[in-house]
């Protein structure tokens, strides 16, 4: 690190002289001044054609160049001000730092945002109609759904469900070895369509930003079981935390104490699992099973 930091010396020292010679290049010998400040007119020609024109951020943007190569392209503005002052010697304030580092491309890789890919079919988005309001008062009101994966020796397979939160039933699911579009338009065919049951008015169906949930084929469907579709607000986990609380459970209740061998093996685990959770895991807040508690409002 030492040897960095006098190699990063080196160079701010010579960019600074380069900016002399420049500045006094119409009253002075170039060659003169080259030879006076140690530094080779070739180089301060090169210099000078890198930069084209004259730039009052150079010496702070080959600074800061030299930090990211030290530190492996990984410093925000914050620490590299920091870095410039206490290591360099150049007092420079945050908001220059962060400006400079913009205007040369010099951000931190690992800080980079990543730009939104807009695939195939992710045309639709929509508001946050839940906003977080999870207490809900009848069946069918309120429902989230959302997909996690699980592990097998081989290979990962995808758990996709509604869950209603009145009593938090799981109300359809499917198991498939592809996270596709079709795993959840067929999940939502289960809970809709395969189960007879009482449907509230405009019930509203909420879930994340997943590809699958901004396709065309999710929009028909839910247009088709007049549901009112609400999506979580981009990067903020906690909108849909409620069908989070779901994998929780099966994952620590059963996933993780289980090592399956093949899709087969573990659909047939999850199956007998969420049938349980239905109808026999007693959940403190209902003290009921959740099937056992809708069963009180619904004939």
């Amino acid at each position: 690190i030492k040897k960095s930091l006098r190699a990063a010396k080196v160079v701010i020292e010579r960019n600074i002289k380069y900016r002399i010679i420049f500045e006094f290049s119409t009253k002075h010998s170039v060659c003169v001044m080259c030879r006076f400040l140690s530094v080779s007119r070739s180089a301060y020609y090169s210099w000078l054609k890198r930069r084209g024109m004259e730039d009052k951020d150079g010496p702070l943007i080959e600074a800061i160049r030299t930090g990211q190569n030290i530190n492996k392209n990984t410093y925000g503005y914050r620490r590299m001000t920091l870095w410039l002052n206490n290591f360099i010697g150049i007092h420079v304030n945050n908001k220059r730092v962060r400006r400079v580092m913009k205007k040369a491309g010099l951000q931190a890789e690992i800080r980079k945002k990543k730009k939104f890919k807009v695939m195939s079919g992710n045309i639709h988005s929509y508001e946050n109609i839940l906003n977080r309001e999870f207490r809900s008062d009848r069946p069918n009101q309120k429902l989230v759904t959302d997909i996690t994966y699980i592990r097998t020796k081989k290979g990962n397979i995808f758990l996709s469900m509604i869950k209603d939160l009145f009593d938090n039933s799981i109300q359809g699911y499917q198991i498939s070895r592809n996270n596709n579009i079709k795993l959840v338009t067929d999940t939502l065919k289960k809970a809709f369509e395969n189960n007879n049951k009482v449907v509230a008015d405009g019930p509203i169906l909420h879930s994340d930003q997943g590809f699958q949930y901004t396709s065309h084929a999710y929009f028909n469907l839910t247009q088709r079981y007049g549901l009112k579709v609400s999506m979580s607000r981009k990067g903020n986990c906690l909108d849909n935390a409620c069908a989070e609380n779901f994998f929780s459970h099966i994952k620590s209740e059963l996933v993780n104490r289980v090592k399956w061998e093949n899709y087969e093996e573990a659909k047939d685990a999850i199956d007998e699992y969420i049938r349980y959770y239905n109808n026999d895991r007693i959940q403190i807040k209902l003290k009921k099973a959740p099937m056992q508690y809708r069963s009180l409002f619904i004939e």
